[in-house]
């Protein structure tokens, strides 16, 4: 997986084709987003730490907003 933007993230997790589930642990909070069965991102929140992660071809899942 590559670090991506925040708005990248965004917008995989607000596509309705897509679905996401939160884990949190103590302080680390992590967000995984699925296609199906596949893990295309997850955002990892570790204290003020915030990361973003995708793969390789995490652009064929966006979606094209106006």
């Amino acid at each position: 997986m590559k670090l991506i933007m925040k708005t990248e993230f965004d917008n995989l997790r607000l596509n309705k084709n897509h679905d996401y589930e939160t884990d949190s642990n103590g302080e680390k909070q992590v967000v995984k987003i699925y296609c199906g069965e596949l893990l295309i991102a997850k955002k990892i929140k570790l204290k003020k730490s915030i990361r973003f992660f995708a793969i390789a071809t995490y652009q064929r899942y966006l979606t094209t907003e106006a």
